[in-house]
C-alpha cells in the first residue's frame, strides 16, 4: 500500500489527487475540501479499516470542488461517491437538487440533531467555528464582531473571502440574515477598510506576521498555530460564533455505494471522531472529548443559523459582497 500525490491530466483524471494505490481493490471516489494533512490521515485511518478499498481524493477549496462537481453534473459523468467538505449549507444545496442519497440507518449515537440533517442525507464530523483572532502584538484586545467597525481597527482587519471559503459564505448568510448584525455589518466593515483574502490560510498568516493584527478566523487554525509558538491569540465572541460542521454524505450518482456507506460510518465513528480530535477540531460527538487548545470552563456559544435562511440568500449575499469588496 503507497501514498502518493500528483496532478492528472487524462480528462477523467483527479486533479491535485491523493491517492492510495491497492492491487485488485475496489475503487472509492472522494472529493473533499479537508486540508492536505488532514485529508491524508482520514483516508488513512479509513484504509487501516478497510485496506481492500482504493481511495482516490480530489481535494480543493470548497468553491473550487463545488465547481469541479457542477461541470461533472452538467456533463453527466459525476465521478464523487462521497463528498467531505466544509459546510451544511452546500449539502443542503445538493440534497434539494436530488443530488444526495439519503443513509437512514447512519448511526449517529452521541450526535446533538443540529449536527446533522434530519432527513439524514449528511452528517456532520466536527465543529469549525469562526471567530477573531489577533496578533499578541496589537494593540486592541477585540472581544465582540462589533469590535471590528471601530476606526481604532480601520485597515488592520483582514477575512477570508466567501467566494472561496465555504465557513466565510456560511458567516457572510448568517450574520447578514441576523437582526443584530445585518447587511450592514459588512458595508461597516468594508469602510473600515477589511480586506478580504482568498482563504482562511492567508488570515493566519496575515494576523501572525502582523501584516494586519486583527482576523476574522476558523477557531483551529488560530488555536493549533498559537500552540506552535506563533504570536496569535483567538476569541469566541460573547455574542456567538457560527459554527460548520464540515459534514459527509454520499452522492445519489455514487458508483461504490458500499464503500460510500463504509466511509461515512468511519467518519461518525469512535475512531472517526478522535482522529478529528487528534487533528485539533471540536469532534461533532462531544462524547469523545475536547481539543488540548480549548481551555478547560470555556463554552463555545454557537450562533442559531437557520441553514434553509442562508440557502435561500448565499448566491446574492455573494454576489454583493463581491460587489462590495471587489473579489
Amino acid at each position: 500500500m503507497s501514498l502518493s500525490l500528483g496532478k492528472l491530466t487524462a480528462p477523467l483524471a483527479l486533479a491535485s489527487a491523493l491517492t492510495i494505490a491497492a492491487t485488485g481493490a475496489q475503487a472509492l471516489t472522494l472529493y473533499t475540501s479537508q486540508p492536505e494533512a488532514d485529508a491524508a490521515r482520514t483516508v488513512a485511518g479509513f484504509q487501516a479499516l478497510h485496506p481492500d478499498t482504493e481511495v482516490q481524493v480530489y481535494r480543493s477549496g470548497t468553491s473550487d470542488v463545488l465547481a469541479k462537481l457542477a461541470a461533472e453534473f452538467a456533463s453527466g459523468a459525476p465521478q464523487p461517491d462521497v463528498l467531505l467538505i466544509a459546510d451544511a449549507l452546500s449539502m443542503e444545496v445538493l440534497k434539494g437538487q436530488g443530488r444526495l442519497a439519503a443513509y437512514p440507518e447512519a448511526d449517529l449515537s452521541g450526535f446533538e440533531p443540529a449536527t446533522y440533517d434530519k432527513d439524514k442525507f449528511y452528517f456532520g464530523s466536527k465543529l469549525i467555528t469562526t471567530g477573531i483572532a489577533y496578533n499578541t502584538g496589537a494593540a486592541e484586545k477585540p472581544a465582540h464582531w462589533r469590535d471590528l467597525e471601530n476606526p481604532a481597527y480601520k485597515g488592520m482587519v483582514v477575512m477570508p473571502s466567501p467566494l472561496y471559503s465555504g465557513a466565510a459564505a456560511y458567516l457572510l448568510s448568517g450574520f447578514s440574515a441576523d437582526k443584530d448584525l445585518g447587511w450592514s455589518y459588512f458595508e461597516q466593515l468594508k469602510a473600515n477598510e477589511v480586506s478580504a483574502v482568498r482563504g482562511n490560510g492567508a488570515v493566519l498568516k496575515s494576523v501572525a506576521t502582523g501584516e494586519k493584527p486583527y482576523g476574522i478566523l476558523v477557531d483551529f487554525m488560530a488555536m493549533n498555530a498559537k500552540a506552535k509558538g506563533s504570536p496569535i491569540e483567538f476569541v469566541f465572541p460573547d455574542e456567538g460564533v457560527p459554527a460548520v460542521t464540515e459534514p459527509v454524505a454520499i452522492l445519489s450518482t455514487a458508483k461504490d455505494e458500499k464503500g460510500a456507506k463504509l466511509f461515512v460510518d468511519y467518519i461518525l465513528s469512535d475512531a472517526g471522531q478522535k482522529l478529528a480530535l487528534e487533528q485539533g477540531y471540536l469532534p461533532a460527538r462531544a462524547s469523545v472529548g475536547r481539543p488540548a487548545w480549548l481551555p478547560e470552563g470555556v463554552k463555545v456559544n454557537v450562533m442559531p443559523i437557520d441553514i434553509k435562511t442562508v440557502v435561500e440568500r448565499t448566491e446574492k449575499d455573494k454576489q454583493a459582497f463581491s460587489t462590495l469588496f471587489g473579489n
